[in-house]
């Protein structure tokens, strides 16, 4: 919970789940090129050090240009199509910010059981995980701060202006507590969860969102700059659904209402705010309307029939009241809270 207001300076509350990304990076004997292999996107090249430190410096200049004139066409510049954007923006970013990175041959596979564009994080944890295999590999160490920063920079070239809350709770794990500090840069708290409601929670996908995050991201800036006090209104309403959820989250008793209470109004948020289809929202008035409560989780969309996942309570999760409501939809079979990045070396 969190997601739009987090860009705009109120808290949220992540949890890192355990649908897991496996990076590997080995050497190469000869040359000093680069083998990238992402299976999930069925995409495989050859590259070397010059041209993705080129691409990387390109992208930068774009993003630079983008944040001056935050623009759709803009956006799609900097964005491009290429598969392996991400990769090799983290791989250029890691030889500007860090003289130790060398110019080693390496083969760099990714696997991963996240959907992409479902509203898990799958950017931040490409960011993360691509930084953290390659500092292993060439031996350089790195601490969670600097890897943050560098994690936050390449996925600002996939999003924008994300807030920065995927690549920290991606590294930290379990469930996060995210606040602007006075000075304006994030803090981040783990939270002690206690309550058996969180074991109440499901997640669902509602189908592919029509746009990409960062799209979503700029027609909420639009409609904020066009309507301040409305969306601001909005805001801060979503912000009181946050710290609801924060307190039932840290008691151990039931706080049915109190849960049922967070969920619905945060949802009204992100309807008021466009980012809900039609279809979505009809769907969402149906399991209100049989006890339960839901809202997307991610950015979710302008258009379409889809926004990507889907989180949904229900106080009796074995009832088949929502049912008829569901059936339809993959349901993720994930818990809420789990470990976060790890380094894994080979046998």
């Amino acid at each position: 919970m969190g997601e739009h207001a987090a860009v705009y300076g109120r808290p949220a509350l992540i949890a890192a789940v355990d649908l897991w990304m496996r990076v590997t990076i080995t050497g190469r004997t000869s040359g000093s090129g680069i083998a990238i292999d992402l299976q999930n996107l069925d995409h495989e090249e050859e590259t070397t050090w010059p041209a993705v430190e080129d691409y990387a410096d390109r992208v930068r200049r774009r993003w630079h240009q983008y944040v001056e004139n935050p623009t759709a066409q803009a956006f799609a510049r900097m964005r491009g199509n290429d598969p392996a954007h991400l990769v090799k923006v983290a791989l250029g970013e890691a030889r500007r910010q860090s003289e130790c990175i060398e110019q080693r041959a390496l083969r760099l596979n990714i696997t991963s059981e996240q959907p992409i564009g479902s509203g898990f994080g799958s950017s931040a944890a490409v960011a993360v995980g691509v930084l953290r295999a390659l500092y292993a590999f060439q031996e350089e160490p790195i601490d969670d701060d600097a890897l943050y920063r560098q994690a936050l920079e390449v996925e600002r070239r996939q999003h924008g202006t994300p807030s920065g809350i995927d690549p920290a709770t991606v590294l930290r794990g379990g469930i996060v507590w995210a606040e602007r500090r006075e000075e304006g840069s994030l803090g981040f708290q783990p939270v002690a969860f206690r309550s058996p409601e969180l074991s109440k929670i499901s997640v669902y996908h509602s189908g592919d969102p029509e746009e990409s995050t960062g799209t979503v991201v700029d027609a909420v800036r639009e409609r904020r700059d066009q309507h301040p006090e409305a969306t601001e209104a909005v805001l801060d309403r979503m912000e009181t659904a946050t710290h609801q959820l924060h307190r039932v989250l840290t008691h151990s008793e039931e706080r049915t209402d109190d849960l049922m209470q967070s969920i619905r109004n945060y949802e009204a948020g992100l309807e008021e705010l466009g980012v809900v289809p039609e279809t979505v929202r009809e769907r969402v008035r149906a399991i209100e309307q049989r006890g339960g409560a839901a809202k997307i989780s991610g950015a979710g969309a302008l258009s379409g029939t889809g926004a990507g996942s889907l989180l949904v309570y229900h106080p009796d999760p074995a009832s088949a009241e929502l049912d008829p409501v569901l059936e339809s939809l993959p349901q993720y079979a994930i818990e809420l809270g789990v470990k976060g990045n790890r380094r894994e070396v080979a046998a």
